[in-house]
């Protein structure tokens, strides 16, 4: 099993900044990738951003690409969401999420609440 837990979430105003950490415990040996999700009332869930364990090769959703970035230390099974230029409609419940290697087994966070206000 693996246990994520999100922490840094918080009240900011529009164009600050804010960065996210996700906390990997148990097998961490089993992660092959990590992910950041976000869901906003009375929305889906939406795919924000991914990493590589090993490699380190990231993915962005469109509407993020070129404010936010992800990053991991693996040894330290850690992974950041650095957000900046933020915009009320990044306001959402924010969740790390791991892939497991060889299966579609995924693992999830409890979330951290992030709201941007104008």
């Amino acid at each position: 099993q693996v246990q994520l837990v999100e922490s840094g979430g918080g009240l900011v105003q529009a164009g600050g900044s804010l960065r996210l950490s996700c906390a990997a415990s148990g097998r961490t040996f089993i992660i092959s990738g990590m992910n950041w999700f976000r869901q906003a009332p009375g929305k889906e869930r939406e795919f924000v951003a991914a990493i590589n364990w090993s490699g380190g090769n990231t993915y962005y959703a469109d509407s993020v690409k070129g404010r936010f970035t992800i990053s991991r230390d693996s040894a330290k099974s850690t992974m950041w969401l650095e957000m900046n230029t933020l915009k009320p409609e990044d306001t959402a419940l924010y969740y790390c999420n791991a892939e497991v290697f060889g299966t579609s087994q995924r693992y999830w966070g409890q979330g951290t609440q992030v709201t941007v206000s104008s």
